[in-house]
């Protein structure tokens, strides 16, 4: 066998970032080419790393032992990820998130506007684990609401946006949520507490400015004119029946989120409860319900109404055991990629001898939230710059005594929170395309964000809530 020199720590990480730098920016930015796959750039990367291994005299038995331990490790993650579908499938079915969203616009307010542009986005994406379904579902209702009262474009969409992100930060159901838990090996509702400390006081901030704007520039309420949401809201009323018990499967994940109970149960216990209501108050069939878990809800199931606005269809047509099967794959390769290149220890060495500097916690925190800020902006994916700042950050945590939870804390902080700023970006141009509003007009109203990239390095700079004094918990399914 040759001798591991640090070279051969860097190879394959140098080449998965060319993979990325060429394939995620150069091909569709410069050349307008389409993307490569986040999955094959990791197939290939993993490719470059097994050969290198072999090279280097490590039998393949050795080499396989170490991704199917990283593999391993990541099975209560692919649970979880699969679960989500589920539960999503069967909380629209059940009527609880058309429900929500309903009552939702109903109360929207004129002079509260901006104020519930962030709130109403903040609960839909708390409750499915989707920012961009929900800025393409009510944000569009929330940007035409706006339209007709004359209200700021740019304030209601950087509002719109930023509820978005905090329910797709904090929500359990938030697949980006999981994946920076589950690459840091931190319990997923730990992970959410730990992020309480920076989003919420950003949280409180934000509506204090939204609240506050919706005074300094109000929009012209003599002009408003909603008649373009009520079919949106027809809509929903047709298809489902509302009562106040289809609540139940949204507050039993909130129960075991506040209560600590095994994620894997509660969330399969809120989706048969769905189903339960569902066969109770909904008008659907039996079928509908167990195609809706299968492969997600479809407005076509309802066959008693005849046309359905595309707004409707957006928000509804979502869902099942294969909602998520692209965040599987690719967490799957990741995790092949990553347990090849564990067996010479390439990120730890990699990353001790980058930030060799930061030998102080408050140093090794900014390290970890500029590298998720970066490796973000740069591969455009959250889920692998997760996997990439979680795995290169966790020895030196672990080595200074930090909690790994502020290491999944801030990966989210500067990483998820970065999305919506960064023009080329897909999410970007999900929300730029989507709501109709320039990034140069919503960018500095998406306070959540801007206001988290302050926070974030006051907590490291000052130690408060990094839990230093508690003890370091790491992923348990239990």
């Amino acid at each position: 066998m040759k001798k591991v020199e640090f070279r051969h720590s860097l190879y394959p990480i140098l080449f998965l970032l060319i993979l990325i730098v060429y394939g995620l920016i150069v091909r569709p930015k410069i050349q307008g080419l389409p993307p490569f796959p986040l999955e094959v750039l990791f197939i290939f990367a993993g490719a470059f790393a097994i050969s290198e291994l072999l090279w280097l005299g490590f039998t393949w038995d050795e080499i396989l032992k170490s991704i199917i331990s990283k593999i391993s490790s990541g099975m209560p993650a692919f649970l979880i990820l699969l679960s989500i579908g589920l539960i999503i499938g069967s909380w629209i079915i059940c009527g609880t998130i058309p429900m929500m969203v309903y009552y939702g616009l109903k109360i929207i307010d004129p002079n509260y506007l901006y104020f519930l542009a962030f709130c109403v986005p903040a609960v839909f994406s708390l409750m499915t684990g989707t920012s961009w379904g929900s800025a393409g579902a009510v944000g569009i209702v929330i940007m035409g609401i706006s339209s007709a009262m004359n209200a700021h474009p740019g304030i209601t969409a950087g509002a719109v946006i930023a509820g978005a992100y905090f329910g797709d930060k904090m929500s359990p159901l938030s697949d980006t949520t999981n994946m920076a838990a589950i690459a840091t090996d931190v319990y997923l509702f730990d992970h959410i507490r730990s992020m309480m400390n920076t989003t919420f006081p950003s949280t409180v901030i934000s509506l204090g400015l939204y609240l506050a704007l919706g005074f300094i520039y109000p929009p012209d309420f003599n002009s408003a004119d909603l008649s373009s949401v009520m079919p949106f809201l027809n809509a929903l009323e047709t298809m489902f029946n509302f009562n106040p018990l289809l609540l139940l499967p949204p507050l039993i994940v909130l129960y075991g989120s506040f209560r600590r109970k095994p994620v894997i149960p509660v969330i399969f216990i809120s989706m048969l409860s769905a189903s339960v209501l569902a066969i109770f108050f909904q008008d659907y069939t039996v079928s509908d319900i167990l195609q809706s878990l299968y492969r997600g809800y479809t407005t076509t199931m309802a066959v008693w109404i005849n046309e359905v606005p595309d707004r409707v269809i957006l928000l509804l047509d979502r869902g099942g055991l294969y909602a998520l099967n692209d965040a599987v794959i690719i967490a799957f390769m990741v995790f092949v990629f990553i347990g090849t290149i564990d067996l010479i220890n390439a990120m730890p060495n990699v990353v001790n001898r980058l930030f060799k500097y930061a030998k102080r916690r408050t140093s090794t925190i900014l390290a970890s939230l500029a590298a998720s800020a970066v490796t973000n902006a740069l591969t455009s994916n959250q889920y692998a710059t997760s996997f990439i700042v979680g795995d290169a950050f966790k020895t030196k945590y672990d080595t200074l005594k930090i909690p790994r939870k502020v290491l999944s804390r801030s990966i989210e902080d500067t990483g998820t929170m970065i999305e919506s700023l960064v023009p080329w970006h897909p999410t970007c141009v999900f929300m730029v395309t989507t709501l109709g509003i320039p990034v140069g007009e919503y960018w500095n109203w998406q306070f959540l964000s801007i206001i988290n990239f302050v926070i974030a390095p006051m907590l490291a700079i000052t130690g408060i809530g990094c839990f230093y004094n508690g003890n370091k918990k790491k992923f348990d399914v239990k």
